[in-house]
């Protein structure tokens, strides 16, 4: 099984699909280190030697920001968004949408205002009450 960043990658997978289990590798990444590295995108992960497996590892580490590096620098901008009180930073804050999404029907959970369907929670009519 390989290990890549602190992720053991699944062995029956494509080695393309399988990068994709690191947080901020997507496909079009995944295959662009590929071809950087020569590696064929139809191998299985268990069909990778040692070496090809040292090169993803030394590549993706040295080139690619991936899993906790990510995550704290996201948190980061979130954070010092929230701290300069800026509009998209009070949106955070309140966890609402942020990118111009409206909230008048959609988002309803998030704002409290969870509405049912007027059938809902009702007893058959022909039960007593």
């Amino acid at each position: 099984m390989a290990r890549i960043a602190g992720v053991n990658l699944p062995n029956d997978k494509k080695i393309d699909v399988a990068l994709t289990y690191l947080y901020g590798i997507g496909l079009t990444l995944a295959l662009k280190i590929l071809a950087d590295m020569k590696v064929d995108r139809n191998k299985r992960v268990k069909e990778l030697t040692d070496d090809e497996v040292n090169g993803l590892r030394n590549e993706i580490e040295k080139k690619y920001r991936v899993e906790g590096e990510l995550r704290r620098e996201i948190l980061g901008n979130i954070k010092r968004l929230k701290e300069i009180s800026c509009y998209r930073g009070s949106r955070h804050s309140k966890n609402l949408p942020v990118r111009g999404q409206r909230t008048k029907t959609n988002s309803r959970t998030v704002r409290g205002n969870k509405r049912h369907t007027m059938g809902s929670g009702r007893k058959p009519a022909g039960q007593k009450t």
